[in-house]
């Protein structure tokens, strides 16, 4: 089944309108099977899925108990990111996947919808009309 978002209108600046892809993603809770909904950059650039770090406290996963401290390079330098131990139930739309996920060290930065295990279980195309098509 495709499931499509229309990009974020980001504003604009020297060079024009900006637009941003982001998708809806759910996520449930290992622990209480609750679902948490967050609106994500789908980012071909990104390695892992990752989320800011209270969505891990909506989630009721430790960093320290559930997840593996690791340092990743990305634009903005080098970041210390927890990998969670196990695979996450994700729902993007009607399609649901188990997903292996990141935390960021902190809630400055965007979730991140990336490419391994997560962005590239889908055929994904960006559409010159502003808007991004997953086809599972």
């Amino acid at each position: 089944m495709d499931v499509k978002f229309p990009f974020e209108d980001a504003g604009t600046n020297y060079f024009g309108r900006i637009y941003r892809p982001v998708a809806k993603v759910s996520f449930q809770s290992p622990k209480q099977r609750i679902w948490t909904d967050t609106w994500m950059v789908v980012d071909t650039g990104a390695d892992f899925t990752i989320l800011p770090q209270y969505l891990s406290e909506d989630l009721c996963i430790s960093l320290e108990r559930d997840c593996l401290m690791e340092s990743t390079m990305g634009v903005g330098g080098e970041r210390t990111i927890y990998l969670l131990k196990s695979k996450i139930k994700a729902r993007l739309g009607s399609v649901d996947r188990m997903v292996p996920l990141a935390f960021f060290d902190t809630n400055e930065v965007p979730a991140l919808l990336g490419r391994l295990g997560f962005l590239e279980t889908f055929d994904t195309e960006f559409l010159r009309s502003h808007v991004v098509l997953f086809k599972s």
